[in-house]
C-alpha cells in the first residue's frame, strides 16, 4: 500500500469524521478515503503538501471551536 495515499486517506478522514477512528472502520469505508486520497494527489501532484496543511489546519480549526466539558 502507497505511504503518501493512506496518510492523506486518514488526514480527509479526519477532517470529515474527527469522532470516528480510521483503525475501527470498514474496509469498504477505508477504500473510499484511499480513492480520494489518489485523486487528491493526482491532482496536486507535487503541491500534495498544501493539502496536507489545508486538512491540518482544517482539523485544528475544527476541534478549537468545539466547547470543553466543565470540571
Amino acid at each position: 500500500m502507497d505511504y503518501t495515499t493512506e496518510l492523506v486517506a486518514q488526514a480527509i478522514h479526519k477532517a470529515d469524521h474527527q469522532e470516528l477512528p480510521w483503525q475501527g472502520q470498514p474496509v469498504a469505508h477505508k477504500e473510499r478515503y484511499r480513492e480520494y486520497a489518489r485523486n487528491a494527489i493526482n491532482l496536486l501532484g507535487e503541491d500534495i503538501g498544501v493539502l496536507l496543511l489545508a486538512l491540518e489546519d482544517a482539523t485544528a480549526g475544527t476541534r478549537m471551536r468545539r466547547p470543553r466539558a466543565a470540571a
